[in-house]
């Protein structure tokens, strides 16, 4: 069996209110594919800075994982050459 190694590096910036994170694969194939997502503070809330990142990884987590399933399809369509539907 060989093992293969993935790597996720995630980047988050904040600015006035607005956490932005972007998750960034890259394979060992070189690979390479992205994933954003956003947070923003409610005004009537407490500015809890480790949420608004919890918020927005998990967004740039889920929008990586969409985009590499879209990538999966295209590969299975360019080997059978029939439309492919891929559910989570």
């Amino acid at each position: 069996m060989r093992e293969k190694r993935w790597n996720i590096e995630v980047i988050i910036d904040e600015d006035e209110g607005r956490t932005r994170a972007t998750a960034r694969l890259h394979t060992a194939d070189d690979t390479r594919l992205s994933g954003t997502g956003t947070a923003r503070l409610n005004p009537v809330d407490r500015n809890v800075p480790e949420v608004g990142d919890e918020l927005a990884v998990s967004r740039a987590l889920s929008d990586l994982a969409h985009n590499l399933l879209e990538c999966a399809a295209g590969d299975i369509e360019e080997l059978t050459r029939k439309p492919v539907r891929l559910e989570t």
